[in-house]
């Protein structure tokens, strides 16, 4: 068995992200079966001692029925009123199956914002925490009755990689209506399946889908590959499975694809700024302040920058790039967008005693370029 392997079914807190076509009928709406069996295998689970977190799509696929809806709606405020209805009737499933183990459910509703503002990322943080350190299983989903560009745009596979680091996880399962990885559409002929991913070199020949096959989900087989990478990237090793097969993948089974990880575990305050935080600007950088930054890994300091681009406040988080305007690392600025013009270029010696200081400090900047 691979490491990643071992890492995942020895992993004391495990994060489980199920997808919205494993849960439903084609027409719309639960099937209880199937969600029984999910229950069935994170409660084992759970009584093997691990402390689990499920990340669950399917609020919107769960409101089709109730309304009569045939399909997934495409207009947003029908998504928002489907999700409205579904999301009840799921956590009243969740609630219902995880009693049969005597296990109790917490209900957690997110949107981007709660990752990408600082004081909402540590809040959640600490609700995990308590949660767990209670014996209650989490059950996370977006908050789709408000969101607007999560529901067009975003997938719980992101969401799922953000909180597996957030929560401070040994391991990642990503759960849909694919048994593994392969190059290409499984349904087509030629497509190769991958079972274990080292390193980015195994993931040369794939093409990866942006689209569910069952119309019911927004995240394909891409959202799970990037899911995957960033949660890998982050030190956290990722299997990606069938859910029908989620008993086997949440023991030792050899099922679905492996990712090692293959980068560092960040802080959590450096994982909000690497993948989470929303960038309001951008610094770029002359040759010496990109090694500075990437290579020294030392504070940006104002006679490095050559350029100041978009409207920020000091706090915000900004993009820092090179010449070529490749961003090489992101960081809180010290200064508003307004003062730093009259700043850039000049040595600390020729600054106003006020804006003598870091214009990024090095402990509120994160390097892009190998993500460590």
């Amino acid at each position: 068995m691979s490491q990643a392997r071992q890492a995942v079914a020895a992993a004391k807190r495990i994060v489980v992200k199920v997808g919205s076509s494993s849960l439903t009928t084609a027409v719309g709406g639960l099937d209880p079966s199937r969600l029984d069996a999910l229950v069935d295998a994170l409660a084992a689970r759970s009584a093997a001692g691990s402390q689990v977190v499920l990340v669950s799509s399917g609020a919107i696929a769960a409101g089709l029925a109730p309304l009569g809806i045939g399909k997934r709606p495409k207009d947003l405020a029908t998504q928002q009123a489907a999700a409205s209805v579904g999301q009840l009737e799921l956590v009243h499933a969740y609630a219902t199956s995880f009693a049969r183990y005597q296990l109790t459910v917490g209900q957690l509703l997110l949107t981007a914002d709660d990752v990408v503002r600082r004081a909402h990322y540590r809040n959640a943080q600490r609700t995990f925490s308590r949660l767990l350190a209670l014996g209650v299983v989490p059950v996370v989903n977006e908050n789709d009755t408000v969101a607007t560009d999560e529901i067009r745009f975003g997938d719980n596979d992101r969401l799922a990689a953000l909180v597996a680091h957030l929560v401070g996880a040994d391991a990642l399962v990503l759960l849909s209506d694919v048994d593994a990885l392969y190059t290409g559409d499984p349904r087509r002929p030629g497509a190769r399946r991958i079972t274990e991913v080292i390193d980015e070199s195994d993931l040369a020949e794939v093409t990866a889908g942006s689209t569910g096959a069952s119309g019911v989900g927004t995240g394909g087989m891409a959202s799970k590959l990037a899911a995957a990478r960033l949660a890998a990237s982050a030190g956290i090793p990722v299997l990606l499975a069938s859910a029908a097969d989620a008993s086997s993948a949440l023991t030792a089974a050899v099922v679905g694809t492996a990712f090692a990880a293959t980068g560092s575990r960040l802080s959590a305050r450096r994982f909000w700024l690497a993948h989470a935080a929303d960038s309001t600007g951008r610094l770029t950088l002359d040759d010496g302040a990109v090694t500075a930054v990437v290579t020294r890994r030392r504070s940006l300091l104002a006679a490095g920058i050559a350029a100041v681009h978009g409207d920020f406040d000091a706090g915000d988080v900004v993009d820092l790039t090179d010449l070529s305007g490749n961003v090489v690392a992101r960081g809180v600025v010290a200064f508003d967008a307004l003062e730093l013009p009259a700043m850039i270029g000049r040595s600390s010696e020729h600054l106003a005693p006020e804006h003598r200081r870091e214009v990024v400090h090095a402990d509120d900047l994160v390097p892009l370029a190998n993500r460590n």
